[in-house]
């Protein structure tokens, strides 16, 4: 890894209020060196937007324990493509369905890991992610 310090949004999407898989990887991303803006639980795709623009992050990351991200996640990404924001990346994990996590990367999350995913593969990806985005940042 290199010395680059990103910036990163956490939250959850929807409903679900089941936030102990995220804080856990907030804590891993802060033991890091990750600057971590935490928004916590029951967020839209447009809070979520919002603030990512007013805290301008590196890396958004999202949770969900429900299927509400099939719905959700498109809506997000559509918004941050309406604000010029879609190079940002997104990094999904949750309580994923295999054939669900090649649509949710099709339809342009950068990085999807499923409940039983490793919190050091998480870590690992969403620093090199947000790392290679800040690289471009100034070309955009």
């Amino acid at each position: 890894m290199s010395d680059i310090k990103i910036r990163a949004l956490m939250s959850k999407i929807g409903l679900d209020g089941h936030d102990r898989g995220i804080r856990i990887v907030t804590s891993f991303l802060r033991e890091a060196g990750v600057e971590v803006v935490f928004i916590g639980r029951f967020q839209t795709s447009s809070s979520i937007v919002n603030t990512a623009l007013q805290e301008d992050v590196d890396l958004i990351g999202i949770s969900s324990l429900t299927g509400e991200y099939a719905t959700l996640i498109p809506e997000l990404l559509q918004l941050l493509k309406d604000k010029n924001m879609d190079k940002i990346p997104v990094v999904v994990g949750g309580i994923i369905p295999k054939a669900d996590c090649e649509k949710l990367k099709k339809a342009g999350i950068k990085g999807v890991f499923p409940a039983g995913s490793s919190v050091t593969s998480i870590v690992d990806y969403m620093i090199s992610a947000g790392q290679e985005y800040q690289k471009t940042k100034g070309d955009i």
